[in-house]
């Protein structure tokens, strides 16, 4: 499992991603402060997708079509566009504009069965000419989570201002593995610093190695949690949090969240974060259930998402059953901890967001 400063892999700050196919429809609640999200109110909330690129994204995957093949059918009818662009308005990069791209979207309601005018409706104003430069936020995160990452396909358009008027200064993560060496659930601390005046909200990322674990509760004690978005297809779990006031620049606030995850088919071995900026501090926690203990454990460092791992060094497990990580000054990038249970034990980690 991944985190992160915005998103967790695993569960937490910034996440790393893990690959997926498809997006399938969001399941989204609100609670209010310290209130628990079930996994069965996070699936019986409502499935519509209500932007442009949630909406094709949706009507893609229940259609079972390839961006490949709806390419080929728009050129059959006349109409040029390429899978790069069909991918760019998915991923909410870029929306249909000009005149041909608008006919595209006319006969992509008729090829993906949807209701004359339903993709239209969705499309925002015309956005302003010329190339598009990453801002600050976008770029500092295509650094470490590379192009096309699942944290980018699970936030669409709002990838490129992710998080972008707060930074992390200090972050704690507790993870807790079960008695079948699987991951039981997350909770992070997050000290934020707003980098301008107004922010009030952060969103947070957790995703996952393994399919079968899915978020089962979710609790907030330090925020509001205004919104919960699992999506499946994507193995990640949206969270946005309100600070309940607006910050003045410079200004700190404290967010705190756990989430119990479901019980997943093969042990875990790792769990990571991954940060986009300079952290003041982090302090990584793992602890083990007295029926699985690992046989050894140690902490690395990514430069980036899929970097081979460095600063290998073994870390001793307390009476307590449990390591820790401290890092001071902690840099940009991936930093994780793993273990091994030895002969016969294999598995994937999961990764927070």
């Amino acid at each position: 499992m991944t985190s992160g400063a915005d998103t967790d892999r695993g569960l937490p700050d910034e996440p790393a991603a893990a690959g997926a196919r498809g997006v399938e429809a969001p399941h989204t609640t609100a609670a209010r402060t310290g209130e628990v999200i079930t996994s069965s109110a996070l699936h019986a909330a409502a499935t519509g997708a209500d932007t442009f690129p949630g909406t094709l994204r949706e009507a893609l995957t229940r259609r079972g079509l390839s961006l490949e093949r709806v390419s080929e059918r728009l050129r059959v009818r006349g109409i040029t566009i390429s899978q790069a662009t069909l991918s760019s308005w998915q991923r909410g990069r870029s929306q249909p504009e000009r005149a041909r791209s608008l006919q595209a979207v006319d006969v992509l309601e008729e090829i993906l069965e949807l209701p004359s005018g339903t993709l239209r409706s969705l499309l925002g104003p015309r956005r302003p000419r010329g190339r598009v430069t990453p801002v600050g936020s976008e770029r500092a995160a295509l650094q470490i989570l590379g192009e096309d990452s699942v944290v980018e396909k699970a936030l669409g358009a709002r990838f490129r201002h992710f998080n972008q008027e707060t930074g992390s200064l200090m972050v704690h993560d507790i993870v807790r593995v079960g008695e079948n060496g699987t991951m039981s659930g997350i909770s992070t601390t997050n000290v934020l610093r707003a980098s301008r005046a107004g922010a009030d909200r952060a969103i947070f990322v957790l995703s996952f190695d393994d399919e079968a674990a899915e978020p089962v509760d979710i609790r907030v004690t330090c925020g509001r949690l205004a919104e919960a978005t699992y999506l499946k297809g994507l193995k990640s779990l949206v969270l946005e949090i309100h600070f309940g006031r607006e910050l003045a620049k410079l200004d700190t606030t404290v967010v705190s969240y756990a989430v119990d995850v479901s019980p997943s088919e093969t042990p875990a071995t790792h769990y990571e974060r991954w940060s986009r900026t300079n952290l003041h501090e982090y302090l990584q926690q793992v602890f083990f259930h007295p029926g699985a203990l690992p046989v050894d454990c140690h902490r690395y460092v990514r430069e980036k998402v899929g970097a081979p791992p460095r600063a290998r060094r073994r870390i001793p497990l307390s009476d307590t059953h449990d390591v820790h990580v401290l890092t001071s000054r902690c840099k940009p990038g991936v930093h994780g901890v793993a273990w091994d249970y030895g002969p016969g034990t294999a598995g994937t980690g999961d990764r927070p967001g």
